[in-house]
């Protein structure tokens, strides 16, 4: 039998975590005192903070096995670290709710989930995500100029424009090329084709976030 399963879930995607699958079962026996413990952990971790002086703690004071415990761990974490993914503007918090609720979470966690997912803790949750998700550098200049070679060791080039560019990124880097006139309206050529595919896409009614 597989360990997680399909449905439709507004921050979940179509197919939920074996972690959350198996979150209402290992929830079995633990209070709210120890669940809001442990949600202090795991924001903590959320925001980049060493919590393995609480999680000691937690184990060593909780009646819950151990084994089952570091399964609440990361059920909890992935169901924060999954709604914290998803902008704000296009989770709802009722929708959030209802999405736990058919995860048979209790009620009393569901509200405890909410007030990290929608409360004062947000913001330095999505700073924190922001830093820690792999990314490349970004572009942050851009230079070009055209340059005519006059004279070369190849006659073929005499005369010939070509486009030297050179580009920042933000780490801080430079890079610096140079393309001839028929290689630069290839590339302009491509940037537009595939601003004109984007723009497609975005129009499809399957891309776009239904409230």
């Amino acid at each position: 039998m597989s360990a997680s399963h399909t449905k439709d879930s507004s921050f979940l995607g179509g197919r939920i975590p074996a972690e959350i699958d198996s979150l209402s079962k290992n929830l079995k026996d633990v209070d709210q005192e120890t669940f809001r413990r442990i949600l202090k952990a795991v924001v903590s971790a959320l925001e980049g903070k060493d919590c393995r002086e609480l999680m000691k703690s937690i184990a060593e004071s909780s009646l819950v096995p151990q084994e089952r415990l570091s399964h609440v761990v990361a059920g909890m974490y992935r169901v924060l670290s999954e709604a914290i993914r998803v902008p704000t503007s296009s989770l709802k918090q009722e929708a959030f709710r209802e999405d736990l609720r058919e995860l048979r979470i209790p009620e009393d966690f569901i509200t405890d989930f909410s007030s990290v997912v929608f409360g004062n803790r947000r913001a330095a949750l999505d700073a924190a995500t922001s830093r820690n998700d792999p990314h490349l550098s970004t572009l942050e200049d851009f230079k070009w100029r055209v340059d005519v070679a006059i004279s070369t060791s190849s006659l073929a080039r005499a005369l010939q424009p070509s486009v030297l560019m050179q580009m920042k990124l933000s780490d801080g880097s430079f890079h610096r090329f140079e393309v001839p006139v028929s290689k630069f309206q290839e590339l302009r050529y491509n940037v537009a084709l595939i601003l004109k595919e984007m723009n497609d896409l975005e129009k499809r009614n399957i891309l776009k976030i239904q409230d």
